[in-house]
């Protein structure tokens, strides 16, 4: 730190005031939440020496962005000044990113965008009267390996104090989701999508005291029902629409339920739900562990609200054999064992590979090997498929459009010759805007940037950045913006709980819902606690997702910090939900005439599932701080 004296000649007084600056670097980085790795001391954020732009810097703070350090000066500050750019260390790795200033929710400083091997930025900003500062640094490129950021000689001038690096206070965690009633409840998609020839399996989702017996009517031959378990299995042959209807009796009652199943070529005709088990284990995954996750999906009663998934991601493989037949690696013995058992319960399996020579975790791809691959992955009998660009970017690393597209179909094209349906993930962090062409090499979702981590920073700037994307998006082709991030995560053996507030977890399930998002949970199923098991379990929101309309919502109006996004529903309704972006409460308004509504309209809070009455014109709601009101419309007539 240094001292700075500064006299000033007032008539024919001396007032002298000292000043005191402070090193960024030098306070408490353990609070700097960041989307990859750990801050760098006065080094990069993998431990190079800090150079932006070839020049060289003694002091500062090495980051990957998205990023953001909050730093309370309660109003005492002077002036922070620094250098900002991308860090060398990335050589020529194409990246793009922001760095912001903020004071009390103020923006500052922004730098626009900067790219590899750019100069250094000078950042000099008046602090007088802020209470929190923000250094944020946001991405804007689609290269997530890239992105890494550096606060050169960061620097905060205080004219008393010191300044303090800080994390918003812990939100209490309020259940808002009911519990379900002792009857039957039918709950999840209404609508399904199978080939013919591919084995069906579909377990009824519903709640209601045990034991429950099911029925369906109209059944198309073909497919039989398990009265105990509601399980539907079988193979139809024939192309065509069958609407049947549910029953799931106990003794305190009954309910029925249209379903309809659609035998042609589109799957995923709602969006996939489940658990993937890269955002709590990583590469410490295993046959146990993802046999655990199975287990958890049915005693915590996940899979009677519709969750259907148990994905494996990477790190599962373990080289091929003499006939090029990849093999599985020592953790996972048997892997038609392992699928046997998920299918047992009710459930699905997924398994995830790369169209390159490796995987991200530098594991077997299937370059070279699409046919065989596809082949053992229905053999083993797995029916979902996660295909991650990563090390074909050595294949191809300037890729044109048609080169993006090209490794895709290929593995579409071996998928299709399987007699199994297998749903086909695109994992390639929205290049080329796949948005616009995912649909076209018959992906049912792809990913639209880079991937999520536990932090608001992530989950908002992932989440809101989807505007226009709805247009794209529709029955057995959706927006994925990454997986869930609440309950208990860790991409490894360090499982912790979320960093997420709890209001950032109301926003980031709403959130995901309205975009008719994959719904994948990342968390360790078998550490779920009563907080995080209502989030999931929610049936009025996850009805959202699920809806068989398939509209993502669209962003109808924003005020600054504060958005509205809004959808419609297949039953006339519209959801809309009320965000609020800022850091503090604040009152959101939704206008009948952005979602082109007149009249009085009946409004449902759905978190809580209670209505709120009936309005005329408008609806407002206070929020809190990152926080959502999430609501359905329906006319009051």
């Amino acid at each position: 730190m240094a001292v700075w004296i500064m006299t000033v000649f007032l008539g024919s007084a001396f007032i002298t005031s000292a000043s005191e600056a402070f090193w960024v670097s030098d306070l408490d980085l353990g609070k700097m939440e960041q989307s990859w790795g750990q801050p760098g001391v006065n080094k990069s954020v993998v431990g190079a020496p800090l150079s932006i732009g070839g020049k060289k810097f003694e002091h500062g703070v090495g980051t990957h962005a998205i990023s953001v350090l909050r730093i309370r000066l309660e109003g005492h500050g002077d002036r922070f000044t620094a250098q900002v750019g991308l860090d060398d260390d990335i050589g020529q790795c194409p990246a793009s990113l922001i760095f912001k200033v903020e004071g009390d929710s103020k923006i500052l400083f922004n730098s626009g965008v900067m790219k590899t091997g750019e100069a250094a930025q000078p950042v000099a900003v008046d602090l007088s009267g802020v209470k929190v500062l923000s250094l944020l640094v946001e991405a804007t490129g689609n290269d997530i390996s890239c992105n890494h950021a550096d606060w050169a000689d960061a620097k905060i001038t205080m004219r008393e104090g010191k300044p303090v690096t800080t994390m918003y206070p812990s939100e209490p965690p309020v259940v808002l989701t009911p519990k379900p009633p002792r009857t039957p409840r039918i709950n999840g998609a209404e609508i399904i999508g199978v080939r013919p020839g591919s084995p069906f399996l579909f377990t009824i989702p519903a709640t209601g005291e045990r034991p429950i017996t099911f029925a369906v009517s109209g059944l198309p031959a073909g497919l039989t029902v398990d009265p105990q378990t509601g399980r539907i299995t079988g193979v139809l042959t024939n192309q065509g629409s069958y609407t049947v209807t549910f029953l799931a009796k106990n003794e305190l009652g009954t309910n029925r339920r249209s379903f309809k199943i659609v035998c042609g070529n589109t799957l995923s005709l709602t969006p996939p739900m489940g658990w993937n088990s890269w955002n709590c284990f990583g590469c410490d995954v295993s046959d146990a562990k993802v046999r655990a996750a199975a287990d958890a999906m049915v005693s915590s009663g996940l899979i009677n609200h519709g969750w259907t998934y148990i994905n494996i991601d990477d790190c599962w493989e373990g080289g091929r054999d003499a006939n090029g037949n990849i093999i599985p690696n020592s953790k996972f013995p048997d892997m038609k064992a392992l699928t046997d058992y998920v299918h047992a319960k009710g459930l699905k399996i997924g398994i995830y590979s790369s169209p390159g020579p490796k995987t991200c975790g530098g594991n077997e791809g299937s370059y070279q090997h699409e046919e065989q691959d596809a082949r053992q992955f229905a053999r083993w009998g797995f029916d979902y498929l996660k295909y991650d660009w990563c090390s074909y970017g050595n294949i191809a690393p300037n890729p044109t459009l048609e080169q993006m597209k090209q490794p895709y179909q290929v593995m579409h094209a071996a998928l299709e010759r399987q007699p199994r349906d297998i749903v086909y993930s695109l994992c390639q962090y929205g290049m080329g805007d796949v948005w616009k062409w995912g649909a076209s090499v018959e992906g049912n979702c792809w990913r639209t940037g880079i991937d999520i981590v536990d932090t608001w920073t992530s989950v908002s700037g992932i989440g809101f950045d989807q505007v226009g994307r709805e247009q794209y998006a529709g029955p057995g082709h959706w927006n994925d913006p990454d997986m869930l991030v609440v309950g208990q995560v860790g991409w490894g053996s360090n499982i912790r709980p979320t960093r997420l507030t709890v209001n950032e977890q109301f926003t980031h399930i709403s959130l995901w819902a309205l975009l008719d998002a994959p719904l994948f949970i990342g968390c360790d199923m078998t550490k779920l606690d009563d907080f995080t098991l209502g989030l999931l379990s929610n049936d009025e929101v996850l009805a959202v997702n699920q809806d068989s309309l398939g509209r993502q919502a669209a962003r109808v109006s924003v005020d600054g910090v504060l958005e509205v996004w809004a959808k419609d529903m297949a039953d006339g309704s519209k959801v809309a939900g009320l965000f609020n972006r800022g850091e503090n409460d604040a009152t959101v308004t939704l206008n009948w005439y952005d979602l082109g509504l007149t009249g009085k309209q009946n409004v449902r809070d759905l978190w809580r599932q209670k209505n709120l009455g009936i309005f005329n014109g408008q609806f407002q709601a206070k929020v809190g701080r990152h926080g959502v009101v999430l609501v359905q419309l329906t006319p009051a007539e």
